[in-house]
């Protein structure tokens, strides 16, 4: 009989499938770079073998189906394996009404078993398939001698040095009865708390980060220097045996995994057995099941004959063993095209961009967005509109863009940049120097960040509103009954109480719940107590202290201490709103980010206007007062001129200036010469000629005096100043308080001038003890530090506050 011959196309599809499955195994093995997806790889891969099963001539000895992967790299010694490490079959799963048709490739795998064997049900030992690098590590006489990576499957890497450092790995091993020479095959693998850890670590210092686990783990196991491998932290699971001499091991792979467990290897919790293809596919859904909350990534799951006379007796064929296969879950990784990039505004107001994509199955559930982290990876990424990218979707972690194709980018893209500007309320986009993230400055305004703003705004230590937590604000939000904090304040009882009936008309009829209806409510009556309540909670948060109020407004990095501080120094909310960010850095602990953060949520024309609405609905201030007089000697044109960080010009020369030109107009006046004349330094004269010579900050340095002269007319004079009564002193509360709780007490004491501190020290002035108290004023005896009762400090509190 002729044999036909191949077809010319036939010929040179398989020999492109051939070339391009190469170009993968060597990216993907040797250069550790993969430019396509697994799933994309294992197509090749299938419709190559299934080329070569119908056209037999095809098959030639270099074909990808009869080997694992590339040969390893010129940067490390080859080591040729004693015995291959081959690589397993894989099998899927595929449409059909019941599971033996969908996992049709798993029936007959464990049917051949069964008929080869002649058994029924046979035991196999499972065990998930994990997601790294595999290696061979060969011990004699219990010591770890050398360490070698699959590569081909014939000939591997050198990495000894390497896997020293990976703790998991056991350099001698425990116990006793371990033959003299043994060999351990596993993974290498990069947990995932780990992989975040190092992404976190390099996006912070600008470095790049790794696109995956399994890239984490190849590439640090194959630095040329074995320093670099011991700072990444790296795990280890074995998973078979290789060359035995000089001993014998257990008749089964589970009993020898658990030999393997007791001579020090880590062995993956989740390896077991099961019988038959119920107990496969038990084990499969079982692992698929947990697969978002194991600490490492796999990719399927492993089902390995048990007993190791059956493998002998079944077997390999071509490239893969006959007793055991691969059955891999859906994949995670997936190439789709690039549409849009868009920014997204967290509740916290971050501008996370985001990529908008076509829509693509990945890891079984349809992607068309995925997060790109920050402007600095989208950067690093160099990703397009219109690039062809990679997307990976780890279990419940958000799908990320890992990596563009550089070769199928469109003619004509164009890199893309930040916007400045949000998308949401046209608030400016600020990004603070050395940080990663952009934010909104629209805090109060932003849409995006309404639920979060009201929930700050009413909390305990904000303004303190009873009754509003975060269930209904976030009905507020969603209903669109509140917009900014100060629409609370236009509603009254009837608006609750609408806002809580169409709450519960979202929530199904109590029949459905299997519930009963109340009686009031079949009698057409409604509670409004709560309604009241929460009115009155509203109300009674009008009157409140400036330092309270500004901690509400919700300013990025104002905390309860920075929001004292402001209030203590600068008097009346009048001087916040208006006080430049160089002239709110003399203030004490306002660093230059925190100033401008202050000074930038001010200039936003929104956030003033909600200020005037909160203003105008009647909160007022128990605490405002005349600015600090202790600011009087921090405020002159000198500390202006050093804040505003001119070339060449350093503290110095900004105070002898100051001395001799004490304004901006009499500096202006006296020039260059004269600056000179005074003793300024040349280059320090040129650099403050030039900066005056700015229009933008010149405008800005007269904006800051302006304020400053402002601040100095408002401030009491000598004469008039007192010291707080509890000036200078300092108190620590302990236990529990009857009469008031420890922020009121807190808040009390820091009104008469006292600092509150949360440890003992011996400069604490006393400590004042309630019911339960702990260790505070155990410290406190220790170091003999006055102790007082609640008595005695409300006795103080009423005295102090009275003499006022």
């Amino acid at each position: 009989m002729t044999e036909r011959p191949v077809p010319a196309d036939i010929v040179a599809r398989s020999a492109a499938l051939r070339a391009q499955i190469e170009q993968a195994n060597y990216r993907y093995h040797v250069l550790d770079d993969a430019d396509i997806t697994d799933a994309e790889y294992d197509r090749r891969m299938r419709e190559l073998e299934a080329l070569e099963a119908e056209w037999p001539e095809l098959a030639t000895t270099d074909s990808p189906t009869r080997k694992v992967g590339a040969r390893a790299s010129g940067g490390f010694a080859e080591v040729r394996h004693a015995l291959p490490m081959l690589s397993l079959g894989n099998a899927f799963e595929q449409e059909g009404e019941n599971e033996r048709e969908r996992f049709r490739e798993i029936a007959d795998f464990e049917r051949r078993i069964e008929h080869t064997l002649e058994r029924r049900t046979p035991v196999f030992s499972v065990e998930p398939k994990l997601d790294g690098l595999a290696i061979s590590l060969r011990y004699e006489d219990g010591v770890f001698v050398q360490g070698a990576t699959r590569g081909d499957g014939e000939t591997g890497e050198d990495v000894t040095a390497n896997l020293r450092t990976v703790r998991a790995i056991p350099l001698k091993l425990r116990g006793s009865g371990w033959p003299a020479v043994l060999e351990v095959r596993g993974e290498v693998v990069m947990l995932r708390k780990d992989f975040e850890a190092f992404n976190d670590y390099a996006r912070k210092h600008d470095e790049k980060p790794l696109a995956n686990p399994r890239n984490g783990a190849a590439g640090s196991l194959r630095q040329l220097d074995p320093a670099i491998t011991a700072k990444r932290r790296l795990s280890f699971f074995a998973y078979a045996i290789g060359v035995v001499e000089g001993g014998e091991l257990p008749p089964t792979h589970s009993a020898t995994l658990q030999q393997l467990r007791e001579w020090g290897f880590p062995v993956s919790p989740e390896v077991d057995v099961a019988r038959g293809f119920d107990g496969l596919i038990a084990y499969f859904r079982r692992i698929g099941a947990k697969r978002d909350s194991l600490p490492y990534d796999i990719d399927g799951v492993v089902y390995k004959l048990d007993d190791y006379a059956g493998q002998r007796e079944m077997g390999f064929v071509s490239r893969a063993p006959r007793w055991a296969i691969a059955h891999k879950f859906p994949a995670q990784e997936q190439t789709t095209r690039l549409l849009d990039i868009e920014i997204q505004i967290g509740r916290t107001g971050a501008a996370t961009p985001r990529a908008r994509m076509e829509p693509v199955q990945v890891g079984g559930v349809t992607v068309t967005y995925a997060t790109l982290h920050n402007a600095d990876q989208v950067a690093r990424l160099d990703a397009r509109v219109g690039d062809t990218v990679i997307v990976r979707r780890a279990g419940d972690v958000i799908p990320e863009v890992v990596r563009v194709v550089e070769d199928l980018r469109p003619q004509g893209t164009q890199p893309w940049t930040m916007p400045t500007r949000c998308p949401i309320c046209d608030s400016a986009l600020i990004r603070e120097e050395g940080a990663a993230a952009w934010r909104c400055s629209g805090g109060l305004i932003c849409a995006a960040q309404r639920k979060e703003a009201l929930i700050h705004f009413a909390s305990r230590r904000a303004m303190d509103i009873e009754g509003l937590g975060e269930r209904f604000a976030e009905a507020l939000v969603e209903l669109d009954l509140v917009h900014t904090p100060a629409d609370l304040y236009g509603m009254d009882v009837d608006a609750f109480v609408d806002m809580k009936r169409r709450i519960d008309e979202r929530k199904p009829a109590p029949a459905e719940a299997g519930g009963t209806t109340p009686e009031t409510v079949k009698a057409g009556k409604v509670a409004t107590k709560w309604a009241e309540n929460l009115v009155a909670g509203i109300a009674a948060s009008k009157h409140t202290t400036l330092a309270r109020f500004l901690y509400a407004l919700g300013i990025m990095h104002i905390g309860e201490s920075t929001a004292k501080t402001l209030a203590a120094w600068l008097g009346r909310l009048e001087f916040v709103r208006s006080t430049p960010a160089p002239l709110l850095r003399v203030l004490p602990d306002i660093g230059e980010e925190v100033a401008a953060s202050i000074a930038g949520f001010f200039a936003q024309d929104g956030n003033q206007q909600v200020v005037d609405q909160l203003l105008a609905a009647g909160i007022s201030f128990s605490d405002e007062a005349a600015p600090s007089p202790l600011l009087r000697e921090r405020l002159n044109l000198g500390v202006l001129l050093d804040m505003a960080k001119i070339s060449k010009l350093g503290p110095k020369s900004s105070k002898l200036l100051a001395e001799h030109f004490p304004t901006l107009q009499k500096l202006q006046a006296g020039g260059a010469a004269h600056w000179i004349t005074a003793g300024v330094p040349q280059m320090a004269a040129s650099g403050l000629e030039a900066f005056l010579a700015d229009p933008a900050a010149h405008a800005e340095l007269q904006g800051a005096e302006a304020a400053m002269q402002r601040l100095l007319e408002a401030m009491p004079a000598a004469a008039e100043v007192t010291q707080a009564p509890l000036a200078g002193q300092t108190f620590v509360l302990t236990g529990s308080l009857a009469s008031l709780s420890r922020d009121q007490a807190r808040d009390r004491l820091e009104a008469l001038g006292a600092k509150v501190s949360g440890s003992v020290s011996k400069k604490t002035s006393v400590v004042v003890a309630g019911e339960e108290a702990g260790s505070k004023l155990d410290k406190a005896k220790e170091l003999g530090v006055p102790v007082w009762d609640e008595a005695q400090l409300l006795a103080l509190l009423d005295e102090r506050e009275r003499a006022r």
